[in-house]
C-alpha cells in the first residue's frame, strides 16, 4: 500500500478511528487495538483510545499472530468471544456490528460470520471457547483451520452490505472501493 492501512480515511477519520468509533458505538468493551507494522506512529494517533494497545512483534507472520496478540492481552479479562475487524476490512456499519453481537448472543454459535449474497467477510466474532484452538493452529493456514474445523457451530448473518466483503489492500482497491464514501 505503500503507507500504514490504519491511517487510510474513510470519510473524515482513518480507518483504525472509524473501526474504533463503530465498535465502541454498540457499547463493547474491553476493547483491543493490536499493532504491528509502524506501530509507533499509529500508537500516536490513539491517545483517545480508552482500550488496550498492543504491539505485535510477530506481525509479519500474518493475521493470526495478531488475534493470538489479543487473546493474550485478554488472559486476565473475562469475555464471552472476540469480534475480529482487519484494519484492511473497515467498510462496517454500527449495525453491521450489532447485527452480529445480537446473532452471538442469541445463537450461542462459536462462530458468527456476515454473508453478502452467500459470500463469507468480515468482521467475524469468535467465541472464548476456541481460544486455545487458535493458539495451535498452523501460520500457514490461519483462523481458516479453526473456522473449518467447525462448520457445523458456525452462524451465517446474512447483510446487505457488500462492505463486509471488501479489503483494502493496494491504492487502487482504495481508490475503487472507499473514494468520496461516506458510512452511517
Amino acid at each position: 500500500m505503500g503507507t500504514p492501512k490504519a491511517l487510510l480515511k474513510i470519510g473524515k477519520k482513518i480507518f483504525l478511528h472509524h473501526i474504533i468509533d463503530t465498535v465502541e458505538s454498540v457499547g463493547l468493551t474491553n476493547n483491543v487495538v493490536v499493532l504491528g507494522f509502524e506501530s509507533q506512529t499509529i500508537r500516536e494517533i490513539l491517545s483517545s483510545f480508552s482500550g488496550t494497545i498492543i504491539v505485535n512483534e510477530a506481525w509479519e507472520e500474518g493475521q493470526l499472530s495478531s488475534i493470538i496478540a489479543c487473546i493474550n492481552a485478554l488472559n486476565t479479562i473475562d469475555c464471552e468471544g472476540i469480534l475480529i475487524c482487519p484494519v484492511d476490512h473497515p467498510m462496517i456499519t454500527t449495525a453491521l456490528i450489532k447485527k452480529l453481537v445480537e446473532s452471538f448472543q442469541h445463537s450461542r454459535k462459536k462462530i458468527i460470520i456476515p454473508t453478502y449474497h452467500g459470500r463469507r467477510g468480515h468482521p467475524i466474532i469468535i467465541s472464548s471457547e476456541l481460544f486455545v484452538e487458535i493458539k495451535n493452529a498452523s501460520f500457514t493456514v490461519g483462523l481458516r483451520e479453526v473456522v473449518h474445523a467447525h462448520e457445523n457451530d458456525i452462524e451465517l448473518v446474512s447483510t446487505d452490505e457488500e462492505g463486509i466483503l471488501i479489503n483494502i489492500d493496494t491504492p487502487e482497491d482504495y481508490r475503487k472501493y472507499v473514494g468520496n464514501l461516506q458510512l452511517e
